[in-house]
């Protein structure tokens, strides 16, 4: 396993999100993601560089940057908010981007180019705190500020906040004062768009509950896994990485196709068993980046990167694409491809065949077989299916209902398309579990169908075992013996498959076999080192099982900071709490969990879990009967 360089230090951490983003989204999603790619680019990283500071972290709607200075922070802020009302002034009313900027100054921990920790995480909970377009700062922040007479400051007293443990002095900028020589309060009309800003945003939270913080695992979680081991050196075999393919079409919206050729090209040399592949999840953290190859290799222990790009043009489409040896950094191999999209199937055929053979891969026949064949015959059908893919990937309750109804429309077009009935599967699945539905269970059972049909139509496709396994393992059905068989077949088929092998540690999770499902969920990590939030959730509920309550609290907190918007977590934290007897922290989980409109009590959380270990479920259950949650 690779060493884990991680150092402390006392850093001002800026935090920062988009106002109202889960509307602007829903209003227009393309025109959302592309206004603020331009801000962050042409204003946002010049901004930062001007006050010294290093933006470390974007995630969706948010950013993070550190400061040796907090005056220079603080400098900064400002400087944003009254450069963001400037840009603002010619976009359409309801269309701005407005940001909420927390700072705090705090001990942090830096393992590589990313930082996080209590320091990050009250940065973090002050953004929330500010309305659309102001700045709040911590009181560890504005004592080193104090004495400054371009700032304005008013005391909002101590506000406790999620998951800090005391709470948080928090002051509230106002901006420069008037008298400060060059410096210029924050805009008055900011004030103004921040009124009714403030009221959707409220709004949104509650619907959406929907904030994303990106958070490594901590030091102590460390001990167990280190999500930057090398897997190429481990495996014997060559890794590569495919990064997501750059959409160069004249029409952005496009971007789903070529994300969509990047997902197919790694599915596919995942199923090569002379290779070890880097999950998506892991590539596509790289996306609009523009890091040198051999960092992003180091980072990823990749010994090859795939790179490219993908132009549309009317019924044409041009992919360039080339072959990096990650420790030379010189190319192996590069070339053009220039199809009509009717013959996109034979493209993608080509230039992954040109891959493997400058690779000097020998496929077995039957890993030739499987490459041979087509998802689907309908170019129609596989562009729904990838604009579906899109949508399923934002977690969301909107998200799920538009790749449902895109998976459908791919399925009615071409009722043999496996892969496309295996997400639909799933879409259905996730929709019952998260409660988006009232129909739980004709949803359960209609998923059920639906991943049968796709094993049915490709019984080597592992997505489609994965469904099933997921499906099986989950209320209503409970059937953890046909779960395992299922996943246990995913991962044989493909062992490159990351997340087949953390659904079979979930699932070892529900038979109450936790130490080899930490083993599945180091081996899932390994192949995919920049997991999604739901890995980190099944890493909790494993060492909750294990008795160990501190670091089940830790990674079930980072694993709701990744995504709330989903419930799991927060009951399982709710449990975690109450066996470690922190009756406070619990009633908030509580509180989280009833704003996201789920019932708290003992009978409706039964009914959702799927333990079936009887010593497991009773830890489970004393935990939520110690943290307060009542019977029915």
């Amino acid at each position: 396993m690779a060493n884990v360089d991680i150092q402390r230090r006392l850093a001002a951490i800026l935090a920062a999100d988009v106002a109202g983003y889960s509307r602007l989204v829903s209003t227009d999603e393309n025109r959302t993601l592309s206004t603020f790619r331009a801000h962050l680019k042409e204003f946002l990283e010049p901004t930062f560089a001007r006050y010294n500071g290093r933006l470390f972290k974007t995630m969706g709607d948010g950013l993070l940057a550190e400061f040796a200075s907090v005056v220079e922070a603080v400098q900064c802020a400002v400087a944003i908010q009254e450069g963001m009302a400037i840009r603002n002034s010619d976009a359409q009313q309801g269309n701005e981007i407005i940001f909420r900027i927390g700072i705090n100054l705090g001990d942090v921990v830096v393992q590589d180019d990313d930082v996080f920790g209590d320091g990050v995480n009250i940065a973090a909970r002050l953004e929330g705190l500010a309305e659309p377009g102001g700045i709040c700062i911590s009181r560890a922040a504005r004592d080193q500020i104090r004495d400054r007479q371009e700032f304005e400051l008013e005391d909002r007293g101590e506000i406790k906040v999620k998951n800090i443990r005391r709470p948080v002095r928090v002051f509230k900028v106002f901006g420069a004062r008037k008298d400060a020589g060059d410096s210029v309060p924050i805009s008055p009309a900011i004030q103004e768009i921040s009124k009714s800003f403030l009221t959707i945003s409220l709004m949104t939270v509650l619907v959406a509950g929907a904030l994303f913080i990106w958070f490594q695992l901590s030091q102590r979680d460390a001990r167990h896994l280190e999500p930057k081991a090398t897997v190429g050196i481990q495996s014997g075999k060559p890794t590569i990485a495919v990064l997501p393919f750059a959409n160069l079409s004249d029409d952005k919206e496009q971007e789903y196709f070529s994300d969509g050729l990047t997902d197919d090209l790694i599915t596919d040399l995942s199923r090569v068993s002379g290779l070890t592949v880097i999950a998506r999840t892991s590539t596509f953290a790289y996306k609009g980046k523009s890091q040198d190859i051999r960092t992003i290799a180091s980072e990823l222990g990749a010994t090859y990167i795939v790179e490219g790009s993908v132009r549309k043009m009317g019924d044409r489409v041009r992919i360039n694409t080339q072959l990096i040896n990650s420790q030379t950094g010189k190319h192996i191999w590069a070339d053009r491809f220039d199809r009509r999209t009717i013959e996109l199937f034979d493209l993608q055929d080509e230039f992954r065949g040109k891959i493997i053979q400058a690779l000097k891969i020998k496929l077995a026949s039957r890993e030739e077989r499987w490459l041979a064949r087509r998802p689907t015959e309908s170019p129609q059908a596989y562009d729904l299916y990838l604009r579906g893919l899109k949508h399923e990937s934002y977690f969301t309750r909107d998200g799920n209902l538009e790749s449902r109804r895109l998976f459908q429309q791919a399925t009615d077009i071409d009722p043999t398309f496996a892969i496309a009935f295996a997400h639909l599967a799933q879409s259905y699945s996730l929709a019952q579990e998260v409660g988006w539905t009232d129909q739980r269970e004709d949803y359960a059972t209609k998923a059920l169908a639906l991943a049968k049909k796709s094993v049915a139509l490709d019984k080597e496709l592992p997505q489609a075992h994965w469904a099933v396994g997921r499906i099986y393992a989950r209320a209503p059905f409970r059937d953890v013996e046909r779960s395992l068989a299922a996943v246990e077949r995913a991962v044989a088929l493909d062992p490159n498959y990351a997340d087949g092998h953390a659904l079979h540690a979930s699932t070892l999770n529900f038979a109450g076999r936790p130490e080899e499902a930490l083993s599945a969920m180091k081996k899932a990590m390994q192949i995919n080192p920049h997991y999604p939030f739901w890995y980190i959730f099944n890493l909790g509920q494993t060492q909750f099982h294990l008795k160990r309550f501190d670091l089940a609290a830790e990674s079930l907190k980072r694993a709701i900071e990744r995504n709330q918007a989903v419930p799991w977590p927060h009951r399982w934290l709710i449990a975690t709490y109450g066996q470690l007897g922190l009756h406070d922290e619990a009633e908030w989980e509580i509180q989280e969990l009833q704003n996201l409109g789920q019932l708290v009590t003992i009978k409706d959380i039964r009914y959702v879990t799927t333990l079936k270990n009887p010593d497991y479920l009773k830890q489970f259950i004393d935990g939520l009967r110690k943290a307060g949650v009542p019977e029915e």
